[in-house]
C-alpha cells in the first residue's frame, strides 16, 4: 500500500496529533490514502477512535508506517453555505444562520433561533455602522463625567422642582430603555450593526436613569410624583410590536421632543450637576433620533405605504390616550419654576412664557422631522398636534 506518509514523531492524540492528521487528510488528492507513523504507544488506538465517527477506515500496517487511513464517510460540510459576506449585509438572514458570524461557513443542521426581525429592509439604514462607531466612542462614565462633588445650595422650592423633573425623567428613560431592549432580542445577529446600536441605546438609557435618579436623591429629600396619565402614555410605547413604528413613536417623536426638553433644562438648570447630566443625556438622545430618522427614511424609499402606517400609529396612540390627563401637572409647574428662578409675578410670567416657547419648539421640531420623512407640511402639523401631551 502506498501514499503520502505523515510522521507524528512522539506526538499523541491527547496532545493535538489529530490536527496534523486532519490537515494531511484535507490535502489528499481523490482516491489517495494516508500513512501514519509515530512513536506514541497509544497511536493505533487513538487513531482508530478518532477516525471511526468521521467515517474514515484504518488499515493496520507493519514497519515504520503504523496504519493507513482511507478517507470516507459523509462530509459534514457538504451543503454548507456562507452566512453572507463579512463586509456585506444580505437582504434576508435565514433562521439557520442563527448566531453564526457574518461570512462564516455554516454547517447544515443546528438550531434555528426565532429572530423574527430578519429582513434588511425592516431594520437597516446605511449610516448604522457609522452611528455605532460614534456611539461606542461617545460612551461616558456616570461616576466621573458628572461633577457630583460640585458645591451649590438651592432654595428648597427650586430643589423640589429639580427633583420632580428628575423623577419624571427617570420614568421616561426607563421606558426608553425597555423599548430597544425588547427589539434587540428579536433582531437577527446578521444585522449586527443594528443589534449593536440598540444595545448601546439601551446602555445610554441605563446611564440616563442612573444620573437622573442620583441627582433626584442628591440632597436626601423624597422623590417627586408619578402621574397615571404619564405612565399610560409610556405604556403605549411598550406594546408596539412593529420595529419601524416603535422607532417612529419612541425615537423620532418621543426622544426628538425630549431633545428640546433637555436643551430647555440645560438653559435653565440651577446647578452644575443638573446642567451636566441633561447635557450628556441630550448628546446620546440626538444619536437615537438620528438612527430612527435614517431608518425610517430608508423604509419610506422602498415601502410606499409606510407613511400611512406611521400616521395610523400616531392616531391610534392619540385615541388610546384621549381620556388621560397628559403631562403631570407637578412636572409642568416645576418647569415653569425652573425657568422663572423665583416667585415674583414677573419671574413666574417669564417662566410660563418660557415653557410655552418650549412647547412651540417641540412642535416645530416634530414637524421638521415629519417633513423630512416625506409628510406634507399640513399633515406634519396635524400629526405633531396629536403627539402625546406627556412629551415622550
Amino acid at each position: 500500500m502506498t501514499g503520502p506518509v505523515l510522521d507524528l514523531d512522539d506526538l499523541g492524540f491527547e496532545s493535538g496529533a489529530h490536527l496534523l492528521v486532519q490537515r494531511a487528510l484535507r490535502g489528499l488528492p481523490p482516491g489517495a490514502r494516508l500513512g501514519v507513523q509515530g512513536r506514541d504507544p497509544l497511536l493505533d488506538t487513538h487513531l482508530r477512535a478518532w477516525c471511526r465517527p468521521r467515517g474514515h477506515t484504518v488499515i493496520a500496517a507493519d514497519g515504520p508506517v503504523r496504519a493507513w487511513v482511507v478517507p470516507g464517510g459523509p462530509d459534514r460540510w457538504a451543503g454548507a453555505e456562507r452566512a453572507g459576506a463579512p463586509d456585506g449585509v444580505n437582504g434576508r438572514a435565514p433562521a439557520h444562520w442563527g448566531l453564526a458570524a457574518r461570512g462564516a461557513l455554516v454547517e447544515p443542521g443546528g438550531p434555528e433561533p426565532p429572530f423574527d426581525l430578519a429582513d434588511r429592509d425592516l431594520l437597516w439604514t446605511e449610516i448604522a455602522p457609522a452611528l455605532y462607531a460614534h456611539a461606542a466612542a461617545a460612551q461616558w462614565d456616570p461616576a466621573t463625567a458628572v461633577p457630583w462633588d460640585a458645591e451649590f445650595a438651592l432654595p428648597p422650592d427650586i430643589e423640589r422642582a429639580v427633583v420632580q423633573v428628575m423623577t419624571y425623567l427617570v420614568e421616561n428613560e426607563q421606558a426608553a430603555l425597555v423599548v430597544p431592549a425588547r427589539l434587540l432580542a428579536r433582531v437577527h445577529p446578521h444585522f449586527r450593526e443594528v443589534v449593536q446600536l440598540l444595545a448601546v441605546q439601551a446602555a445610554d438609557e441605563a446611564r440616563h436613569v442612573e444620573v437622573f435618579a442620583r441627582r433626584a436623591a442628591l440632597t436626601g429629600g423624597p422623590l417627586g410624583t408619578s402621574a397615571a396619565g404619564g405612565r399610560a402614555s409610556l405604556g403605549t410605547l411598550l406594546t408596539e410590536p412593529d420595529f419601524s413604528l416603535a422607532s417612529f413613536l419612541l425615537s423620532v417623536l418621543g426622544e426628538g421632543t425630549f431633545l428640546n426638553l433637555l436643551a430647555f433644562l440645560d438653559r435653565h438648570a440651577p446647578d452644575p450637576v443638573t446642567r451636566c447630566a441633561v447635557r450628556l443625556a441630550r448628546q446620546d438622545e440626538a444619536r437615537h433620533v438620528a438612527f430612527g430618522v435614517a431608518h425610517l427614511r430608508h423604509r419610506a424609499e422602498i415601502d410606499p405605504h409606510l407613511r400611512s402606517r406611521l400616521r395610523a400609529a400616531v392616531e391610534r396612540r392619540h385615541d388610546a390616550l384621549a381620556t388621560t390627563a397628559g403631562l403631570n401637572q407637578d412636572v409642568y409647574d416645576a418647569l415653569i419654576l425652573l425657568a422663572a428662578g423665583g416667585w415674583s409675578p414677573s419671574e413666574i410670567r417669564r417662566g410660563h412664557a418660557a415653557v410655552l416657547e418650549l412647547r412651540k419648539e417641540m412642535d416645530e421640531g416634530r414637524r421638521r422631522r415629519l417633513v423630512h420623512l416625506g409628510f406634507p407640511d399640513d399633515e406634519a402639523a396635524a400629526l405633531s398636534a396629536l403627539h402625546t401631551r406627556n412629551f415622550m
